[in-house]
């Protein structure tokens, strides 16, 4: 327990760098960081808890800037239906499938990231594509804990100003957490024990992401991105490495 406890609170202390700096990403540290010494299940359910407080608050201190509404809650609501069948996944699934899983949704993040940096949609069209955004980005968080490459990666195609996109995707990860949490309960994953350390989590993650949103305004965004591509790189390969 002790070693699931340090692990937990180096892996969420860089989530919430992450998280302070860009307004997202904190489960494309934490999951692979923690599923390199436990498994998938053990990884998301602990992340479930940490997730709901920090985009709660995050999303209610942008709240003024959260607009197109009717866009929001389509995506929401389509993201809270995936996170509920992603969950049946994650029961169901072998956990090396999903380590694997987790180490590849990673890995593409960072190919694309790098090789589409400006990659952008119409905004209108990128409206549209809502409720199927929705949809597989809550699986994919359900089953593997990470969304990043649909649900971030969609949302900053649509090239939102930042004041815009964090209390947008502060509502997506915010709706995907609620329904998740007590479906990790239903389907046996979660346990006292996890519950414990998820609200241990919230600790480092809320000091580190202040600490983020310095590092950025010191150094910027794009040298800080580049070394969070660098090593979320190195996680994913050993996380691949360790689950074939």
């Amino acid at each position: 327990m002790t070693e699931a406890i340090l692990v937990a609170m180096l892996a969420f202390l860089l989530g919430g760098i992450l998280k302070g700096a860009i307004g997202a990403g904190t489960p494309v540290i934490v999951i692979p960081l923690m599923s390199i010494y436990f498994d998938v299940p053990f990884a998301v359910a602990v992340f479930a808890l940490p997730a709901l407080v920090s985009n709660l608050w995050q999303g209610w201190s942008f709240r003024r800037h959260l607009s197109d509404r009717s866009f929001v809650l389509r995506l929401v609501v389509a993201a809270g239906i995936g996170a509920l069948l992603g969950t049946l996944l994650l029961a169901a699934l072998p956990s090396h499938w999903l380590s694997i899983t987790v180490g590849l949704l990673a890995l593409f993040y960072v190919g694309f990231r790098m090789a589409k940096p400006d990659w952008a949609l119409n905004y209108a069209f990128a409206r549209s594509l809502a409720v199927p955004a929705g949809l597989l980005a809550g699986i994919l968080q359900g089953a593997a804990g990470i969304s990043a490459p649909i649900s971030v990666t969609y949302l900053h195609a649509m090239q939102l100003p930042r004041e815009r996109f964090i209390p947008t995707i502060s509502a997506l990860f915010a709706a995907m957490a609620l329904i998740q949490l007590p479906s990790l309960i239903g389907v046996g994953i979660m346990s006292w024990q996890i519950l414990w350390l998820s609200l241990l989590a919230c600790v480092p993650l809320f000091l580190g992401m202040p600490i983020g949103a310095a590092l950025v305004r010191r150094f910027g965004a794009k040298a800080f991105d580049r070394t969070i591509m660098v090593l979320l790189l190195v996680i994913a390969v050993m996380l691949i490495a360790e689950s074939v």
